[in-house]
């Protein structure tokens, strides 16, 4: 296994996921949200789900999923695992027990004292997520904001995790060395416009992943 893993998010084309798959990413992510500009549809996600290979893992993401959604999405995009935004433990526990698939949870930070929501995932969630947090109102994820990594200097994380949160080919040896990052998780920072994935940056990105 390599010393640092890559998810490319957000993916909507084939061209965009063949060069992520090609490019040695470990994870992909399919967004199921409308008001994201990556929000793929359940037909969409089926036809790129199947161009996958075994050793790629797919992850669905999630903003405040109601179950109908989930149940069609994971049968669509042939889902390993799940990513959830602004999702109670409660509510996610109960998502891992109807759906039986690793959760990853996302934690927004801006301040040291946002860290503190990841304990309360310990036990449940299979992986935190831990990104920046962005303006009320404003989409959960996908802004190519950062936060400052070296809050997460001496916390105890609660579970495995992956950083994510404004990261690009130029920064992701920077991020990796001051968190110790073993899994790094992009979108905008691989994208030309909001939603458009540029195979090229896609490249660039793992390429500066697989040389760390």
């Amino acid at each position: 296994m390599p010393r640092l893993q890559a998810k490319i998010c957000g993916l909507s084309t084939p061209a965009t996921l063949d060069a992520a798959i090609g490019g040695g990413a470990s994870h992909v992510g399919f967004v199921f949200f409308p008001p994201s500009p990556r929000h793929l549809t359940l037909e969409k996600a089926a036809g790129l789900a199947g161009r996958v290979p075994a050793q790629v893992k797919r992850v669905g993401v999630f903003v405040e999923p109601d179950d109908p959604l989930l149940a069609c999405a994971v049968e669509s995009g042939r889902l390993d695992a799940l990513q959830l935004h602004k999702v109670s433990p409660a509510r996610a526990a109960a998502i891992k027990a109807r759906f039986r698939l690793p959760l990853w949870v996302a934690v927004p930070v801006r301040t040291r004292s946002d860290l503190n929501e990841a304990t309360s995932w310990r036990g449940l969630a299979d992986r935190i997520l831990y990104d920046a947090k962005t303006p009320e109102g404003g989409l959960p994820g996908g802004m190519g904001l950062r936060f400052d990594w070296k809050l997460l200097d001496g916390f105890t994380h609660p579970a495995p995790w992956a950083l994510s949160g404004g990261l690009d080919a130029d920064n992701v040896a920077e991020a990796a060395a001051v968190t110790g990052a073993r899994l790094v998780d992009v979108s905008s920072g691989v994208e030309r416009a909001p939603g458009v994935k540029d195979v090229d940056k896609i490249a660039r990105f793992l390429q500066a992943v697989a040389a760390l």
